[in-house]
């Protein structure tokens, strides 16, 4: 059963993510991140600019089948069906992700706008109702990082 885990108050959730793939990555694993196209467009950004040392390998959906398969980060706008099985899903957006099951992983982040919050309230609720056990981590308590 893929382990479901809520990442609450990132007070900024794409340079979180960029450390939360930094440190997935250097651990051997493979990700996929979903979420909008502009969201997505941030994050690439922000994974070209960090330095060399902490460079993310990444790609997105629409690129080549090597190019993928070769990527340990793929970015896209939901987890569809991939040649490349990947172990953690990062999900960025305001839904459940469809096909999340197929993860070893699952992580929610979180913002800290109201909206962000009261939208992660009604996706733990579909969780917990689809009999997942939740592991909560409080990013204020912890300063934000991974």
């Amino acid at each position: 059963m893929t382990e479901v885990a809520f990442h609450f108050g990132a007070p900024d959730k794409v340079a979180y993510t960029c450390r939360l793939l930094r440190k997935a990555v250097s651990a051997g694993a493979t990700v996929e991140v979903v979420s909008d196209p502009s969201t997505l467009g941030r994050l690439s950004s922000q994974l070209w600019a960090l330095s060399a040392t902490d460079f993310v390998p990444h790609c997105i959906a629409s690129d080549p089948d090597a190019m993928r398969e070769l990527s340990p980060v793929l970015l896209r706008q939901s987890p569809d069906i991939d040649p490349v099985t990947r172990q953690v899903l990062v999900n960025l957006g305001s839904t459940v992700p469809m096909g999340y099951e197929r993860f070893e992983r699952l992580i929610e982040v979180v913002g800290l706008d109201d909206q962000d919050r009261s939208l992660a309230r009604e996706r733990w609720k579909h969780y917990t109702q689809a009999g997942y056990t939740i592991v909560r981590h409080d990013l204020a308590l912890k300063g934000a990082n991974p």
